[in-house]
């Protein structure tokens, strides 16, 4: 064992939990790939939580982040920053028309607060509406917002005027239908619940297009859309939360844009630096106007942060990567789905472009998070880095940069497909699974 986990353990809270049995000390990285200590190499589909999106050690955002070093460093929101000026341009250049005003702070969590903080400011309403297996971060109110207990830590937020509706959570309908006769049974439950579970005068209403730390959970296109109009009509604004979906992961600008709706608020993070700290919320003016000082994030609008930030945007575009995570989205889905049939343990299939899961399950659907386990440390040995998650523990989920390569997708499958193989060795008893999957239209 590295003596740095021992070192981590005996200095950093018990919270601080990193994946594998014998973690792994990661040096370097470059393109799509970690080095530990040792000198392995791993192909990395997970990105630092889908944090590094262009790639590790980019060239373009390192060149950008040293020739800010040299300039200036910090100053704070207390005098102009052009790097901050230029991010919030770029920002409502890239977001749908009307949204053209941003406040920066430094995580997804803080981008998310100062979003129900405009919305109550701009409704004088104080109650919003998330959705179960949501996560929305981890301060108290963002963990009140997160619709998973494991994730809701001491008082868990539960002050807040937060209450939780039915999300399409397909897989496992809460309302025991199937995708062929849902009818989607979720959202027309959501108006009953607003008349029933709330005040009846929600501020706002807070989705993530598709449920990053929930494991993945991707709804039909039309239940936000039939959600959010619902909300609309009772007077709340809608937060479209893209701090993992954002910029062209889902092959589409944003998650949001498969349902064909236009939010109040976009919220964002995680890959729009690239792996520098960063929250952005993006909005309308004229709730903007609303949010008067005094307010201040120390470090949000960083000039370091920022010039990285603007780096990673020009190589979304000049790249087309939005287009590019469609197209090896779509590869990556087939070659999973062709897994699936072959290891009925893969129980469902879901996702966006390169944002993709998987639901490990035993006989009737019955949760396996002890061999998504089994597959995590597995994949490890056949050198592939993947990611965690959903309430129940059971999801895979798996999202490489976005410049990851065709070659480099067949050599993660073909590494999915040897731990398959050697977890059915072990587990001659899941022969009798049945294939659960279900086809969610969209």
């Amino acid at each position: 064992m590295s003596t740095w986990n021992s070192r981590q353990r005996s200095s950093l809270a018990p919270g601080v939990q990193p994946y594998y049995e014998s973690p792994l000390v990661v040096e370097r990285g470059e393109g799509r790939y970690v080095e530990t200590e040792d000198g392995h190499r791993y192909l990395d589909f997970f990105g630092g939580i889908l944090t590094v999106s262009i790639g590790h050690a980019h060239p373009r955002v390192t060149e950008a982040v040293t020739d800010q070093l040299h300039k200036v460093v910090h100053t704070s929101t207390l005098y102009i920053s052009p790097p901050m000026v230029e991010l919030a341009e770029r920002l409502a250049a890239w977001t749908p028309d009307g949204l053209d005003t941003s406040f920066f702070t430094t995580s997804g969590t803080e981008a998310n607060e100062t979003a129900i903080t405009m919305a109550q400011l701009a409704t004088g309403r104080q109650e919003v509406i998330a959705l179960r297996h949501s996560y929305s971060g981890r301060s108290h109110l963002a963990m009140g917002l997160t619709g998973q207990a494991p994730w809701k830590l001491g008082t868990g937020g539960l002050g807040a005027p937060v209450r939780h509706a039915h999300n399409a959570y397909c897989y496992r309908c809460p309302f025991g239908k199937e995708p062929s006769s849902c009818g989607l049974e979720c959202a027309k439950d959501f108006e009953e619940f607003i008349k029933t579970s709330t005040t009846g005068q929600p501020a706002a209403y807070i989705a993530e297009p598709i449920q990053g730390v929930g494991g993945f959970i991707t709804p039909p296109a039309a239940f936000l859309y039939e959600t959010v109009q619902t909300a609309r009509r009772y007077g709340a604004l809608f937060i479209d939360d893209e701090v993992q979906t954002g910029f062209g992961r889902t092959g589409k600008p944003f998650g949001i844009d498969h349902s064909g709706v236009v939010p109040d608020f976009m919220t964002f993070a995680k890959g729009l630096a690239n792996g520098l700290p960063i929250g952005a919320t993006v909005t309308r003016s004229d709730i903007a106007a609303r949010y008067q000082g005094p307010t201040i994030s120390t470090f949000g609008g960083n000039p370091l942060t920022m010039r990285a930030a603007l780096a990673t945007l020009t190589v979304m575009e000049e790249e087309d990567l939005t287009r590019r995570s469609q197209e090896l989205g779509q590869y990556l889905r087939a070659g999973l789905e062709e897994l699936a049939d072959a290891f009925p343990v893969m129980g469902d299939v879901r996702g966006r472009g390169l944002m993709q899961g998987v639901e490990f399950v035993r006989h009737d659907k019955a949760p396996a998070p002890d061999l998504a386990v089994e597959f995590l440390e597995g994949t490890r040995t056949h050198d592939l880095l993947v990611g965690k998650g959903g309430l129940l523990a059971n999801t895979i989920r798996i999202a490489p940069p976005m410049t990851v390569t065709r070659s480099e997708v067949d050599q993660a499958l073909q590494a999915m497909k040897e731990t398959l193989k050697d977890m059915a060795e072990r587990h001659p008893e899941l022969d009798g699974v049945k294939p659960t999957r279900v086809r969610i239209p969209n």
